[in-house]
């Protein structure tokens, strides 16, 4: 049997196929049964943590902000896995695609050039808007939460989604220091910023970074011992105990 690919931009008319796939997989995974609206949580943070990192990856790594629209992007029904089919990019005038041409657009290329690094932010953050406004739209009525709530897990995608680059690297200063300045507090609709703190270890000396999460994916619901360390339910202690451990 051919694998069932859905569109982004059609998420409403198959949400409750897509839904009814995810409590499956919960299923398998975890033995339990999820409820619809934590079914449909989990899915919706599964997809803006994906897409997230496709606009933030290639902003973190190589100055560039792609055009990304939800008819850009598949589902697969059965598994959730992602297709991408990305469109051009906004880079800043150093950059090799841009021809030396601040401000003008490179056709050819799908290139728009921005004037500095605020800028390719704002384009940043105008790209992850655009992209999350109509799959929020679309999960809203079985997630059954509002804006702030929905903004929220957006602004944690991002935010975690460069973390994890920095992590992953080597350079998790770099990355926090870079989600800080991107979203400082806002602007709307996020509803918050990074926010990022340190916890002092039990050395004395170390200290771990965290922050706590504005939007909530419902893990809890499933694994209620096991909270994501992000999570407003987990404690600093508990955050260092699993930080260390």
């Amino acid at each position: 049997m051919g694998r069932e690919w859905v569109s982004a931009a059609d998420l409403t008319r198959w949400r409750e196929r897509l839904v009814e796939a995810e409590v499956r997989r919960i299923q398998a995974e975890y033995g339990c049964v999820a409820p619809p609206h934590v079914a449909a949580s989990r899915l919706l943070h599964h997809y803006l943590w994906s897409a997230c990192l496709l606009l933030s990856g290639p902003w973190y790594l190589d100055r560039r902000v792609l055009r990304l629209r939800p008819e850009d992007v598949w589902i697969e029904a059965a598994s959730g896995d992602l297709a991408v089919r990305p469109g051009g990019f906004a880079c800043l005038a150093g950059d090799p695609a841009a021809g030396g041409e601040c401000g003008g657009n490179v056709r050819e290329r799908g290139v728009r050039v921005v004037a500095g690094e605020e800028e390719l932010r704002a384009e940043l953050r105008a790209a992850v808007v655009a992209h999350a406004a109509g799959v929020l739209e679309a999960f809203r009525p079985v997630v059954k939460r509002g804006d702030r709530a929905l903004w929220g897990m957006v602004t944690d995608d991002l935010v975690s989604g460069i973390w994890h680059l920095g992590r992953m690297l080597g350079d998790e200063e770099r990355a926090v220091a870079e989600a800080a300045v991107l979203l400082p507090g806002g602007p709307p609709p996020f509803p918050g910023g990074a926010a990022f703190r340190r916890l002092p270890g039990t050395d004395g000396r170390s200290h771990h970074l965290t922050r706590t999460r504005l939007g909530c994916c419902l893990y809890y619901t499933i694994r209620p011992a096991d909270t994501c360390v992000t999570c407003p339910r987990t404690g600093d202690a508990e955050r260092v105990r699993r930080l260390e451990g």
